[in-house]
């Protein structure tokens, strides 16, 4: 009913809107109108109430489910979790449909990869994406290079920042993590059960407290931006690309938006650390060093460092 309050308001581009006509459009009581704008208000929404009815001044930097019609049932937003992605898989367990989405406004112990923790302060953009892919646990993968590939697409195209994938899938502008992904699947009987993939951005957040190299779109931007509209058209793009059955066009297309290959790097994972040039990807996502013997070696996971005395071509 809110959603629903807020579009009726916004399509009439900021003029008055009587309660009886919200009424009588929405199907329930004037008192139930002025309940839900009294707690959309109490919700940081800026509406005017007069004898003539309400008027949508502004809205707040919120991502609550109503904010996003096309997704609304299964979005389930919290004010504070411990991590998106322990909720996901509570969800998944019970049998959430898929494209469920978990979003928080704030994590305790938010998650980043080789259990390192994912600073996650007010302002960020913090979720968790449940799918349910019909292909093999081997090319599981793909949905993750997805991801951050249509994420950089999503911020060039939409945002005008200068974004670029660092393998496996975070991205980076300027050298500096502006986000970060992991994933996370179940597989029962050598089927997929669910397989969920978190995202922090950084969007009107200021990390470089706890993340000296990092950046967030309003520093880039140089103004405030509505993580709604971050979300909302990462969650269009995301769904429409993952529609493509095998998703076998997108290590290529992948390359074509990252930073890693063709430069020094340095892969760190728990138990060692690999150094060489980044040659390639395998379908798998896997990443291929040459070393300095000439070896190929493929490096399946691990921490990506480029290494400063290289540049972009």
């Amino acid at each position: 009913m809110k959603g629903e309050i807020l579009r009726a308001l916004t399509e009439n581009h900021g003029a008055v809107y009587s309660g009886e006509k919200l009424s009588e459009v929405l199907g329930v009581s004037r008192v139930a109108v002025w309940k839900h704008i009294k707690k959309l208000q109490e919700l940081g929404y800026l509406i005017e109430s007069s004898g003539n009815g309400y008027k949508l001044i502004s809205v707040p930097d919120v991502v609550y489910s109503w904010e996003f019609p096309e997704w609304e049932s299964n979005i389930h937003y919290f004010d504070e979790v411990d991590s998106t992605m322990t909720i996901a898989k509570e969800l998944a367990a019970k049998g959430c449909p898929h494209f469920s989405v978990v979003i928080a406004d704030r994590q305790h112990a938010g998650r980043g990869r080789l259990s390192r923790q994912w600073y996650s302060t007010d302002g960020g953009l913090y979720f968790t994406i449940i799918l349910r892919p019909q292909i093999p646990p081997a090319l599981m993968s793909r949905y993750g290079f997805a991801a951050s590939l249509v994420l950089a697409k999503t911020l060039q195209e939409s945002f005008g920042i200068d974004a670029y994938v660092k393998w496996p899938n975070d991205i980076l502008v300027n050298e500096k993590k502006l986000c970060g992904m992991l994933s996370e699947m179940d597989v029962v009987d050598e089927q997929v059960s669910f397989l969920n993939i978190g995202i922090g951005i950084n969007v009107n957040n200021d990390p470089t407290h706890d993340e000296p190299n990092a950046t967030s779109i309003s520093a880039l931007t140089g103004e405030t931006v509505q993580r709604k509209e971050v979300l909302g058209a990462f969650l269009k793009a995301f769904e429409k690309e993952i529609s493509r059955s095998s998703l076998d066009h997108v290590m290529e297309e992948w390359k074509k938006y990252t930073l890693t290959l063709g430069r020094d790097v340095k892969i760190v994972t728990v138990n060692d650390t690999t150094k060489g040039k980044a040659v390639d990807i395998d379908d798998t996502g896997a990443l291929i060093l040459e070393q300095e013997d000439g070896v190929l070696t493929k490096i399946f996971y691990g921490d990506c460092f480029h290494q400063a005395s290289d540049s972009r071509d």
